[in-house]
């Protein structure tokens, strides 16, 4: 058990459920493992108050038919919290993952334990009146972005080359475009189509969304492996190990994978194939402290860093690592937050506010579906 008796501690929790419709489909198009396309995205929110009165706040997301679950699981988790320490995030994070209700590692468990972990460094980095960037340590003050608008496998040429230009009108630094059709030829058509939409100097890369078998996989990534991409994405199904292994030798482009791992071990076991990205969610693998330990492992084996969506999450930790990689743009989450990103150069540039640089504004409180006190937490309105 932890230790109550401390100098700060936590007073009073807030868990909402928040319902974010989306302005498109997301993701915006049909992913070989998804049988549905989200029309909207539900948000677990967890806002923590120490004594003093500072309030850190942080969240996860998931697809409507498992977010109350996940909802339900931080309520419960959250009612033992009450009295508990600021001071030290990784005993908290270590005394949640052996709660009686977190049913053993899992991804509804890591989920529910990001939403409390990363609430807890937003609080600490508060705390110190820093971004949480610089609280842990930054190398760079600006994330490599990239966008996949408009580059699905139902736009024609003519889309994708619009939404291209689009994408780097706005700032943005990279493009990914899905892949996938009958013919790999006609993929090969769309990638060089993008290339010369928006030139030589803005990074491609490609997502297959793994759906393809060993030998397609081989087969299509052999091809395309001289087009200088920036990375491939998932061309096969993230448990198929031993394959990505041996894509990952047969080829100079970086092969990109774990968006889909919840573990610290499971991302160990993906990084010792040889992939040269992982794609590492913070609300997938339990937040912020058993992300920290993920880059560790990538440090070592100069492995980039890519992670999808959450870029609000993300950008921070792309911040705090010394060899860098790529940043998704998603804004599907934009009006959640009274403050807006810094998009420009190329980059997406971290805020200069404290912890993540984020409060809920109006628009996510009226979106708010469910919502649980516990302790003495500011009203809002």
């Amino acid at each position: 058990m932890l230790n109550r008796v401390v100098q700060n501690t936590i007073q009073g929790l807030r868990v909402s459920k928040i319902i974010q419709p989306l302005r498109s489909q997301w993701p915006d198009s049909e992913d070989a493992l998804c049988s549905y396309p989200w029309g909207n995205i539900e948000v677990v929110a967890v806002e923590i108050v120490d004594c003093h009165g500072q309030i850190g706040t942080g969240f996860s997301y998931a697809p409507k038919p498992s977010c109350s679950a996940l909802y339900a699981l931080v309520r419960a988790m959250a009612s033992d919290l009450h009295g508990f320490s600021t001071e030290n995030v990784e005993d908290v994070w270590t005394f949640l993952s052996n709660h009686p209700l977190s049913l053993n590692s899992n991804s509804m468990t890591n989920q529910a334990l990001a939403c409390f972990d990363t609430a807890l460094w937003d609080l600490k980095a508060r705390q110190a009146g820093l971004p949480l960037a610089e609280l842990i340590g930054a190398y760079r003050r600006g994330v490599r972005v990239y966008s996949s608008r408009g580059q699905s496998l139902k736009a024609n040429i003519d889309q994708m080359q619009a939404a291209a230009k689009a994408s780097v009108a706005k700032g943005i630094d990279g493009i990914k475009i899905e892949v996938g059709q009958p013919d790999w030829r006609a993929d090969v058509r769309r990638i060089e189509s993008v290339r010369d939409a928006v030139g030589p100097n803005i990074a491609l890369m490609i997502d297959a969304r793994r759906q393809w078998c060993r030998e397609r996989a081989y087969a299509f990534c052999t091809q395309v492996d001289d087009l200088g991409l920036a990375f491939i994405e998932e061309p096969l199904n993230a448990t198929d190990k031993e394959c990505y292994g041996a894509l990952a030798d047969a080829l100079d482009t970086p092969i990109a994978t774990g968006a889909m791992a919840t573990s610290i071990a499971e991302h160990e076991r993906l990084m010792h194939t040889g992939v040269g990205t992982t794609q590492a969610v913070v609300a997938r693998v339990g937040g912020v402290t058993p992300y920290l330990q993920i880059m560790e492992l990538a440090k070592r084996r100069r492995t980039a860093l890519a992670p999808g969506c959450l870029m609000e999450q993300h950008i921070q930790m792309l911040a705090i690592y010394p060899i860098g990689g790529w940043i998704q743009h998603f804004d599907c989450l934009d009006d959640l937050f009274n403050e807006g990103l810094d998009l420009r150069d190329g980059r997406i540039w971290v805020p200069d506010r404290p912890g993540f640089g984020l409060t809920f504004s109006d628009k996510a409180r009226e979106r708010t579906h469910t919502t649980t006190t516990i302790g003495a937490i500011p009203q809002v309105h």
